[in-house]
């Protein structure tokens, strides 16, 4: 299962059999036909990373890139997720969880004593930035009923700052890259569209002891949660602080993805990237 071109392209020219496949109702009978050593998942946001595929590639016995069940849920739950990153003194944004179910008055009185404007209105379980909005007091309620069928959203603090993201392969802190996006944030548009103009820079403008303490925080959320294979954690850094927002158990691998441009960076092509995944999840089997 594979998100856009570049990654099956590599594979073929490597010398690599691959079927790409959709997660619908011939995937069982694709599976079966095709016989696949290893399965790459490229499926994001819900279905995708939340624990859903990986049950049913479960029952295949056939290994499959990323984190298992149990992590691929936790990472999704930005609730489950911020708690255990609390709980393990990894510093986050303060948040409160809306289910729809108080008074608008009460709700913004809330905010204001726990958070403050403006806010990071998000819903629990999506990736790729979807519907990730920076909200004031005048719209958020707005903002809120337009993203009601989520049913249950997290409102997060606003941070500001420098956005940061760090890539972890497997034990190897692999490295991070700085994003300057043209946008209010890194939302979806910025990490997909090519006329975004997001700006890259890499290496991360840090002290030594400040760019150790960030690949330490990202190695130790990616162990804490469980996570296997890849992963990339987003943090704001303000005021000497770095705040991890969250990790993401399946990073993309496009012509914008920022992994395989840290991998690159690092002396690591993208078909060395993508065959030591598939390493990887064999591993695993």
């Amino acid at each position: 299962m594979i998100q856009g071109n570049r990654l099956p392209r590599s594979l073929k020219k490597n010398g690599y059999r691959v079927k790409i496949t959709e997660p619908d109702n011939n995937l069982e009978k694709s599976i079966k036909f095709f016989k696949p050593n290893v399965i790459f998942n490229a499926l994001h946001g819900q279905f995708g990373e939340d624990g859903f595929i990986q049950t049913i590639l479960e029952r295949f016995k056939i290994p499959y890139t990323h984190s298992g069940v149990i992590a691929s849920s936790i990472a999704m739950d930005k609730e489950i997720s911020k708690k255990i990153f609390i709980k393990n003194k990894i510093n986050t944004p303060k948040f409160l969880t809306y289910s729809y179910d108080i008074k608008n008055e009460d709700l913004i009185k809330k905010i204001k004593k726990k958070l403050r404007f403006p806010v990071v209105a998000k819903p629990l379980n999506e990736g790729s930035s979807v519907n990730v909005y920076i909200c004031n007091e005048k719209n958020i309620i707005k903002i809120l009923n337009s993203i009601k069928q989520y049913k249950k959203v997290m409102i997060e603090e606003f941070i500001g700052g420098r956005e940061i993201q760090v890539a972890i392969m497997g034990n190897k802190k692999l490295g991070a890259i700085e994003l300057k996006p043209k946008r209010k944030f890194y939302d979806y548009q910025a990490k997909y569209d090519l006329n975004a103009k997001t700006k890259h820079i890499i290496p991360v403008d840090l002290p030594q002891l400040k760019f150790n303490q960030l690949m330490n925080l990202a190695f130790k959320a990616h162990k804490v949660i469980g996570c296997r294979g890849v992963t990339r954690s987003d943090f704001k850094y303000f005021e000497g602080d770095f705040y991890l927002l969250e990790i993401n158990t399946q990073p993309g691998m496009t012509k914008l993805s920022l992994v395989p441009e840290i991998a690159s960076y690092s002396g690591i092509t993208f078909i060395k990237l993508i065959e030591w995944m598939l390493k990887d999840a064999s591993k695993k089997k």
